[in-house]
């Protein structure tokens, strides 16, 4: 909350903001690093070893089979595709009443217990859409597309991350480990676009929410997010959002004003 946190695990590179959260799975190492010049929140969830897997037993599993055997050491390995996941209706409302709530409750277990399972249950629905996103990318073999599908999410994690920094093709590949052109048709089958359009169009919204938010000049802006030339960044801004940044900020800053006058009863 209030800025960006910056995980790195096994190979990913991973900025995690307000609109994002970042999943690994247990026993996976990882460090963090946080660079602000106001306070920045970071809030973790550990689930217990081995919780997931035993919700997904007990969703998959008939009630004879779970009377029968409640207490089964036979479950199936949940490996989550270690990447960040955009917030959703189905994952936001349950993480902010946690958080929400945790402070007046932390010492309640069995509150705690319950959002855990609650929460795992929702993070099963979101590995199974994860499934069928991969099911985008042609292979002959399940395996072979799965771990395709995590090296995109690499490069595409390291975009995000680094976007204000000069990226090449041959970069984002690199730390995906695929060659470039491999990288970049894979991207496109998966994503409908390519790895540069992405990061125009992250630099873009970057742009978007530091004129609407700061009082930095334009051409500083326009550097700070990763574009070299103003005038090819006042080109894209203006295509994007149908005003140059100057007028968009006016417009914004008029909206703004008269939003704050309204009064409702």
């Amino acid at each position: 909350m209030n800025g960006r946190a910056y995980y790195h695990a096994g190979q990913g590179h991973f900025a995690v903001d307000e609109g994002n959260y970042l999943l690994l799975n247990h026993g996976q190492e990882y460090s963090i690093t946080i660079e602000a010049e106001v306070p920045v929140e970071s809030f973790c969830i550990f689930f217990p070893e081995r919780m997931v897997e035993e919700v997904y037993r007990n969703l998959v599993t008939s009630n004879e089979k779970l009377l029968d055997d409640p207490f089964s050491s036979k479950q199936r390995t949940i490996d989550f595709v270690e990447k960040t996941y955009c917030y959703d209706q189905l994952l936001a409302p349950a993480v902010s009443q946690i958080r929400a709530e945790y402070t007046n409750w932390q010492s309640d277990h069995t509150w705690l217990e319950e959002k855990m399972h609650e929460l795992s249950q929702r993070l099963l629905r979101v590995h199974r859409q994860v499934y069928e996103d991969m099911m985008k990318l042609p292979s002959l073999r399940a395996s072979t597309r799965e771990e395709l599908f995590k090296r995109i999410h690499v490069g595409r994690d390291y975009m995000y991350a680094y976007y204000f920094q000069p990226i090449t093709l041959e970069d984002i590949a690199r730390v995906a480990c695929l060659s470039p052109n491999h990288f970049l048709r894979s991207y496109k089958q998966l994503f409908g676009m390519t790895p540069h359009q992405f990061l125009t169009e992250v630099r873009l919204q970057e742009a978007k929410r530091l004129l609407l938010g700061t009082d930095k000049p334009v051409t500083d802006i326009c550097l700070e997010v990763g574009f070299q030339s103003p005038s090819s960044f006042s080109s894209l801004f203006s295509k994007r959002f149908a005003l140059s940044p100057s007028k968009f900020r006016q417009k914004g800053d008029f909206q703004e004003v008269g939003f704050s006058s309204v009064v409702i009863i």
